[in-house]
């Protein structure tokens, strides 16, 4: 794994003193100092059932990672852009097989999937780190520290185990990136959890579906013997039937083929009616739960429905400015905090101005601007969210 060391046979580094306590840390630290806090979650079997073989939480994880990490990162230096600083640099060029967009990429996607997304900082251990790295939020531990905050991570991968403690000066050299959860105070909630029975229920239609299909499209019925005098099939007789029917009239390639019974034999269809037939509407019922869960409006995944939008550009509209924007803000603003201790005077934030999905919105407010005569040309700049 690229950006992580294995000092085995090394003492874990000291972690500094904290300067800024909080009341309620040593409290919830109590029981766990010193010990790695496990996940509460089966992240393997979530992203297997959710992402892995559900389309519809696939696709809004892809959107959400893939949207997010198209809006650039800029970086201010004392209120001023400046494009050639290290930091942007860093931002651009994170390491030497991932480009800026493409480690963005995999910290959103994590995020969704697990709720918890790590970013570890390498190189130049008293000065700016030199690279960043993603790593998999199922291989890292939380360790807390006596005030309750993380004192340290552990990277655990085939039961080797590397512990990344906090730097002399309190720094650490990992950003833990997660979602709100009411009940946990070193993880966050995965949406992917959250819409984990939709899931269920939406994998299980199609399993449904595919089993049909493979009894040629049509409901099961019953071959009742309607033989005299209570006379009933032998065992021998009863293994041979199911097995007859079972080679010669089931699956695909065997759909329209004629019946041939013979000694009181008779087939009833086991009709079913409309209602208990229409396990469609619940598969997409199921799918729009998911898409909410994850914030995506369902016209933009082709879920039939209630149209809650218009049209397709208020529906992408929408995604932007109550998923994806916040999601990026979150990002740039932890990134502020935490590489901001390194690199002193650097705020990161988000370039909206160059996502093209939100280029109607910034003409209809330049539109706006530009028919307020009463407003100075700063004033409209200012109000438009772009320096003088």
């Amino acid at each position: 794994m690229k950006g992580i060391r294995w000092p085995f046979g090394q003492a874990a580094q000291a972690s500094a003193p904290e300067s800024k306590a909080s009341a309620a840390g040593p409290l919830i630290a109590f029981s766990h100092v010193g010990r790695a806090r496990w996940t509460p979650r089966d992240y393997r079997s979530l992203a297997t059932e959710g992402f892995a073989r559900n389309a519809v939480a696939y696709r809004c994880v892809r959107m959400i990672a893939e949207a997010a990490a198209s809006a650039p990162f800029q970086v201010f230096v004392d209120g001023a852009r400046d494009n050639a600083h290290p930091l942007a640099r860093l931002l651009a060029k994170p390491n030497p097989e991932q480009s800026g967009a493409e480690l963005m990429e995999a910290l959103y996607g994590a995020l969704q999937v697990a709720g918890n997304a790590y970013l570890e900082a390498t190189g130049g251990d008293d000065g700016p780190p030199e690279e960043l790295w993603s790593l998999r939020p199922d291989r890292m531990t939380v360790v807390p520290g006596p005030q309750g905050w993380p004192q340290a991570w552990e990277y655990a991968v085939d039961g080797r185990k590397v512990r990344i403690a906090r730097r002399a000066d309190g720094w650490a050299p990992v950003m833990q990136l997660k979602l709100f959860h009411p009940t946990d105070d070193w993880y966050g909630f995965s949406p992917l959890e959250a819409a984990a029975f939709a899931i269920d229920v939406h994998n299980a239609s199609g399993a449904w579906n595919k089993a049909l299909l493979d009894n040629a499209a049509r409901p099961s019925g019953a071959l009742v013997y309607g033989a005299r005098d209570g006379e009933r099939l032998t065992a021998e007789q009863f293994e041979a039937l199911k097995a007859q029917l079972a080679d010669g009239h089931t699956g695909a390639a065997n759909a329209g083929r004629p019946l041939l019974l013979e000694g009181g034999m008779d087939w009833k269809a086991m009709s079913l009616s409309p209602s208990e037939m229409d396990f469609i509407a619940g598969k997409h019922a199921a799918a729009r739960e998911i898409a909410l869960a994850f914030g995506v409006p369902p016209q933009l995944l082709g879920i039939p429905g209630d149209a809650t939008y218009a049209n397709y550009r208020e529906a992408n509209a929408a995604f932007w400015r109550g998923t994806v924007i916040p999601l990026v803000r979150k990002a740039a603003g932890a990134l502020s905090g935490w590489l901001g201790q390194r690199f002193p005077g650097c705020v990161v934030e988000p370039d909206l101005e160059a996502v093209p999905a939100l280029q109607p919105e910034r003409d209809a407010l330049w539109a706006r601007l530009n028919a307020a005569t009463f407003l100075t040309e700063e004033e409209r700049r200012r109000m438009a969210g772009v320096g003088t």
